[in-house]
């Protein structure tokens, strides 16, 4: 990095990472938390976001045993203990997908889509998955 690009060693940058997809049938989900979880290892400001069929990977209750996988819903409450705890879930998702706002492996902010696109405009970088 050089002071020419702006970037200066130590500067914390606030992160969003984007979840749409579902949490099972493809590697999407679990890889996005693995990403997450290396970035807030290295002292970023980092949030999550849970739109489309993303919103079911945060629902409680997930038993993708029929399909031959693991659960990996409970690795979400090890945010907590990087310091993650900005993690949103867009209301007009669940309302598409006739799920309630609540009931969730761990604590969310269910925000409207309008509020959603504020919070990915106040972020220094966005990455979906």
């Amino acid at each position: 990095m050089s002071a020419e690009d702006g970037d200066t060693p130590g500067v914390i940058k606030r992160f969003l990472f984007v979840n749409r997809k579902a949490p099972y049938g493809t590697i999407y989900a679990l890889e996005a938390l693995e990403v997450v979880l290396i970035s807030a290892a290295f002292d970023q400001d980092v949030s999550l976001a849970f739109l489309d069929d993303g919103v079911y990977q945060v629902l409680a209750g997930n038993d993708p045993s029929g399909i031959g996988m693991k659960n990996f819903s409970p690795t979400y409450r090890a945010l907590d203990d990087y310091d993650i705890t900005k993690l949103y879930v867009e209301r007009e998702s669940l309302q598409e997908r006739g799920l309630p706002e609540d009931g969730f492996v761990v604590p969310v902010s269910v925000v409207s889509r309008a509020e959603m696109a504020a919070i990915m405009s106040q972020q220094d970088v966005v990455l979906s998955f």
